[in-house]
C-alpha cells in the first residue's frame, strides 16, 4: 500500500450547492472545520458519518458529464495521504502513473495509467509504510 484515501473530489460549477445537494442526498456535514482543507466559494467539503468526505471543486467553464458519451466525460479525482512523497512518486512511476505536475502546497498530481487525475499529498497521521510493486 502506497498511501491512504483521502478524499474524493467531484468537478462541479458551484461547490457549495452540490455539496449541499449531496448533504441532502446522503447527510453528513458540509464545511466542518478540518486542517487538511480551506474551504471557500469554490471549494467545500462533506464529512460523512462513516468517515468518509467528499469535496467539491468549483471549475470554471466546467461541462457536465452526459454519460455514457465519451465526449462528456465522468469527472473526479482522487486525493491520497502518504507518508513520503518522494518514495511514494517512485512506486506510482514504477507502477505507470505519470507525473503531471507539482503544485505550490508541494501536492503531486499525476495520471494513472488510463489518464485518470489523481493526487498524492503528504499526511500529517499516515503512519502505515509504503509497499514497493
Amino acid at each position: 500500500m502506497i498511501g491512504e484515501l483521502q478524499c474524493v473530489v467531484l468537478d462541479c460549477p458551484d461547490a457549495v450547492g452540490l455539496a449541499r445537494f449531496y448533504q441532502a442526498l446522503v447527510g453528513g456535514e458540509v464545511n466542518r472545520p478540518d486542517r487538511r482543507w480551506g474551504v471557500s466559494s469554490v471549494f467545500a467539503t462533506l464529512h460523512l458519518d462513516g468517515g468518509m468526505v467528499l469535496t467539491f471543486q468549483g471549475v470554471a467553464g466546467y461541462r457536465a458529464p452526459r454519460w455514457p458519451d465519451p465526449g462528456y466525460p465522468q469527472q473526479f479525482h482522487l486525493d491520497v495521504e502518504v507518508a513520503d512523497l518522494d518514495e511514494a512518486q517512485r512506486q506510482v512511476v514504477a507502477l505507470g502513473g505519470e507525473l503531471l505536475h507539482v503544485d505550490a502546497r508541494g501536492w503531486r498530481v499525476f495520471a494513472d495509467p488510463a489518464g485518470h487525475p489523481f493526487c498524492l499529498l503528504k499526511g500529517a497521521s499516515t503512519t502505515k509504510p509504503a509497499v514497493s510493486p
